[in-house]
């Protein structure tokens, strides 16, 4: 089991950058693949996009295509989600999540751990 603590959420203004992190619990976290997700109020929770375990494949949503940069120091137990050009709609609770898998998905079922989220929040 592992447990994912995020943290470098805020508040923002549109047009500047964030940079999230995810710490996992475990040394092995080289064996997990990572996704970031995210929720807005009265929506479903949304895929932002992934990386595989070996970090040799990236997915991203296309809301986020060329802002958005996901990363992983395995040594640090790390994931990180550079956040680029902001925009008031990628306003969310953003969570990350883990699977041991090879390869990374895109549908929140398909992970079995989550950290608790961090408030991300862009105004206009």
């Amino acid at each position: 089991q592992v447990q994912l603590v995020e943290s470098g959420g805020g508040l923002v203004q549109a047009g500047t950058s964030l940079r999230l992190s995810c710490v996992a619990s475990r040394r092995a976290l080289s064996l997990y693949a990572m996704a970031w997700f995210r929720q807005a109020p009265g929506k479903e929770r949304e895929f932002v996009g992934s990386i595989s375990r070996n970090s040799g494949q990236t997915n991203y949503t296309d809301s986020v295509k060329g802002r958005f940069t996901i990363s992983r120091d395995n040594a640090k137990n790390t994931v990180y989600l550079q956040m680029n050009t902001l925009r008031p709609e990628d306003t969310a609770v953003y969570y990350c999540a883990a699977q041991l898998t090879i390869a990374a998905f895109t549908i929140p079922n398909e992970y079995a751990y989550w950290g608790q989220g961090t408030q991300v929040t862009v105004s206009s």
